[in-house]
């Protein structure tokens, strides 16, 4: 089955209503064993008839150099984006649930100017005193949230690029945190390092384990 083809369809609902500036939100970084979860927030002009748009799709079906390069055109021809990041040690803090909510909250308050509508990526925003609609899937099927999934997507990899340099040995650059065979692996020899979410398992068994770079 191919890939579904975002549209402005959620995004004209919307505008049907009055609404001007409505914004996508979406995050990266869920289910990952390291590293902050991130979100994005876009607004786009709904009049865009841009031909990259027609290579825009969730992010997780593009690859790295896709993702980068829509990224960069993105940011040049939203009217407006943010990217929002909560710390591993937030995610403990707070619950996996609310650090995303208040990672999309941080992007959403980057925006300027501020969205008079959101729509969302399965989440609704309580924290977001705005009209808005959470959408399954919605990283799929709307065009505003794709793109918003791609730049909390390629933030975040920096991120843990970045991170890989910091703490050698668990592959941060290629997994990205999340527990593949070969980071399961490297926390049993390495324990958790700095960045590792302790509330998680298979984390929370490894506590006793000191990180050594």
């Amino acid at each position: 089955m191919s890939a579904k083809i975002p549209s402005f369809k959620f995004e004209r609902l919307f505008a049907s209503q009055g609404y001007l500036l409505i914004a996508g939100i979406d995050e990266a970084g869920r289910a990952p064993l390291a590293g902050p979860v991130t979100a994005g927030a876009v607004i786009l002009d709904l009049d865009l008839a841009a031909i990259w748009l027609k290579d825009v799709r969730d992010s997780k079906l593009l690859s790295a150099n896709k993702r980068e390069y829509l990224e960069e055109i993105i940011k040049k021809q939203a009217i407006s984006y943010g990217v929002g990041f909560v710390s591993s040690q937030e995610v403990d803090q707070d619950g996996i649930a609310r650090a995303t909510r208040i990672a999309m909250k941080k992007a959403i308050d980057m925006l300027k100017p501020q969205p008079d509508a959101l729509i969302i990526d399965y989440f609704r925003l309580p924290e977001a005193n705005l009209p808005q609609k959470g959408i399954t899937g919605g990283d799929g099927c709307c065009l505003s949230i794709a793109c918003a999934s791609i730049l909390a997507k390629v933030a975040r990899d920096r991120l843990m690029i970045e991170m890989d340099r910091c703490y050698p040995g668990y592959g941060f650059s290629h997994n990205k945190g999340y527990p593949t065979p070969k980071h399961l692996e490297s926390i049993k020899q390495l324990g958790p390092c700095p960045i590792h979410r302790r509330s998680f398992h298979p984390i929370k068994p490894r506590l006793g384990l000191v990180y050594e770079s």
